[in-house]
């Protein structure tokens, strides 16, 4: 066997991180699964994405292993897909997960017959016996001898499995009628009873920052005079921008916290994350005018400027979590190497500020934060300069992956941001960034007809666009539209929301799929409601379509906006704080400054 296998002929840095595995991998093709049926043997498919540190830890142990990799050739089709440029694949299949363990994330491992149908599910799982857990070179060679002598149970499995997920994606809520403003009241009720009193944020470890979460209970404070949730709001951007989520080094913030303070990150940035975050603090500045929030959102484009935009004008995906294998390394430091690049005596100095110890507070090292600094607002011009040295060495000490992808959604969340940012900071290269990266989108992601693709990487396109690709570029359009007044963006949002009713929507049961009507079949056309990491396409469609009725008053977009509305409303209404973005539409529907 060459060096490498067919994964080096794709374009995700994801894929192209295996193409040197033993393992026979293949990308998800309609040759895999042809091959799989001729020679009667089960699809392993792994999915991943490039900066997730388990994804690494899994690799290195198991896909890099010649032993793993020997049970896997010998017994399975190997399929890795990268949930970044298919979500349509992985959202299936982290149902499948959910459903069969009870949790899901990534890695994401599934068994599953050359049909599609799954009939195992897991998500990182060691190469050997480990904690109570089975190891890969257990667990193999087990479903191997399954599927060689009892396959008609394990078929008989993934068609419970199957028909389990599509009776669950066609069940339909209760009829109960429920008002817009309940569902907004029992909201802000959820909020209140999981906020951290201490700080900030909701539950507890892991901490999520959960942006549009914030958007909604800041736009909530703003109609109705809330204080209690302004305050609420206020204290958690306040408690994320002291602790280590925050990059006080590079600017940005990392994707999630692991403990209740908001300390120590895991450190992966991704790009939708610092988009809607930066969305957070510039509402927070429009709306109190404390000029910490518009500070901190500067720090954050600042940062996406300098290190996440392609010279085309395009954002990349995201930076990684490790370094040389190492989660962290790139971010952490001791307190003598800072004493060693900014002298003993200033070193002090940045240190005392930063919170840095001898002892550390990661591992022996130090993440730097203004936890314990109540002076955290007063950063002098010597702290910057300071700051902005150690930032040079960092970059100089070590390497960090980046995932160089450019998808439309993430995008079409960074152009409302960068748009958003050129109005209220009064900052005309937030604007010009957001119209250079629509000018990309429309150069590079849009077909001779104007449909949108997914991903562009290496000069390629690839994939027909989504749900989220449609409904948040729209939403861009009409931010740009808002800031220009330009109408070649309302033009271009209504002709692509036309295109987003016409070959995305369910007539019979209302709402929308996440994919297409055209696009090549899987075993499932699921509809995303969860307001994740991500708005979902649902939610975003939803805001759009107010948005649309509101500039044009046209009666087609009105129609379309009630009819999403009736359909998310049951649907949210038993928990709607898993539903911020869709929240956030409510409020711009019904909430005290709606048209």
């Amino acid at each position: 066997m060459s060096n490498t296998n067919r994964l080096n002929q794709e374009k995700s840095p994801y894929l192209l991180q295996h193409a040197s595995n033993p393992v026979d991998w293949w990308p998800w093709c309609e040759e895999a699964f042809a091959k799989a049926k001729r020679e009667n043997k089960p699809i392993f498919l792994s999915i991943g994405y490039s900066t997730c540190h388990w994804c690494h830890v899994m690799a290195r142990e198991s896909f890099a292993d010649q032993q793993v990799a020997d049970l896997l050739n010998q017994w399975f089709i190997s399929i890795k897909v990268d949930r970044e440029e298919r979500p349509d694949i992985d959202a299936i299949y982290m149902r499948a997960c959910q459903a069969l363990t009870g949790s899901g994330g990534w890695p994401l491992t599934i068994i599953m017959t050359p049909e599609q149908k799954p009939f195992f599910a897991a998500t990182y799982i060691p190469k050997s016996a480990s904690h109570g857990m089975m190891g890969m070179i257990e667990l193999l060679p087990q479903i191997a001898d399954k599927w060689q002598n009892e396959q008609q149970a394990l078929l008989a499995a993934s068609d419970d499995i199957t028909n389990f997920l599509l009776k669950q994606e066609k069940s339909k809520p209760s009829a109960m009628t429920i008002e817009p403003h309940e569902v907004i009241s029992l909201a802000v009720h959820q909020f209140k009873q999981s906020f951290d009193t201490t700080w900030g944020g909701f539950g507890r470890a892991p901490k999520f920052p959960a942006a549009h979460n914030l958007l909604f209970l800041l736009q909530y404070a703003e109609d109705y005079h809330a204080q209690d949730i302004l305050n609420i709001v206020e204290h958690t951007l306040i408690s994320m921008y002291r602790g280590g989520i925050f990059d006080h080094i590079g600017g940005g913030f990392a994707r999630y916290s692991t403990d209740r303070k908001w300390l120590i990150p895991h450190f992966e940035k991704m790009l939708y994350d610092n988009a809607l975050l930066a969305q957070a603090y510039l509402a927070a500045f429009r709306y109190t005018k404390k000029t910490i929030y518009g500070e901190i959102a500067k720090r954050v484009l600042d940062y996406i400027l300098r290190e996440m935009t392609d010279s085309a004008g395009g954002f990349y995906c995201s930076q990684d979590a490790d370094s040389e294998g190492i989660e962290g390394k790139f971010y952490a430091f001791s307190y003598e190497e800072v004493l060693s690049v900014l002298g003993k005596d200033q070193g002090k100095v940045f240190c005392d500020f930063y919170g840095i110890t001898p002892e550390g507070n990661f591992e022996g090292a130090n993440i730097a934060n203004l936890l314990n600094n109540p002076e955290y607002e007063k950063i002098s011009p010597e702290i910057i300069a300071m700051r902005d040295h150690l930032y040079a060495y960092r970059l100089s000490r070590a390497a960090l992956h980046k995932d160089d992808k450019i998808l439309t959604s993430w995008n079409a969340l960074m152009i409302s941001t960068m748009s958003q940012a050129g109005d209220i900071l009064h900052d005309s290269r937030y604007l010009n960034t957001a119209q250079a990266a629509q000018q990309f989108i429309e150069h590079n992601l849009s077909s001779h007809d104007g449909r949108l693709f997914i991903r562009w990487r290496d000069n390629q396109a690839a994939h027909s666009g989504l749900l989220d690709d449609y409904a948040l570029y729209c939403l861009a359009l009409l931010t740009l539209y808002q800031s220009t007044n330009d109408k070649k963006y309302l033009l271009r949002a209504t002709s692509l929301a036309q295109i987003m009713l016409e070959r995305f929507i369910d007539h019979e049961n209302g709402g929308f799929y996440l994919s297409a009507d055209d696009t090549k079949p899987l075993i499932m056309r699921p509809k995303e409601i969860y307001d994740g990491a991500m708005p979902s396409g649902n939610s975003a469609a939803a805001l759009l379509l107010i948005r649309l009725a509101h500039c044009t008053g046209d009666k087609l977009w009105q129609e379309a906006a009630e009819q999403q509305i009736a359909f998310m409303l049951p649907r949210i209404s038993q928990y709607p704080v898993n539903h911020g973005f869709a929240l956030l539409a409510l409020l711009e529907r019904y909430g005290n400054h709606s048209y």
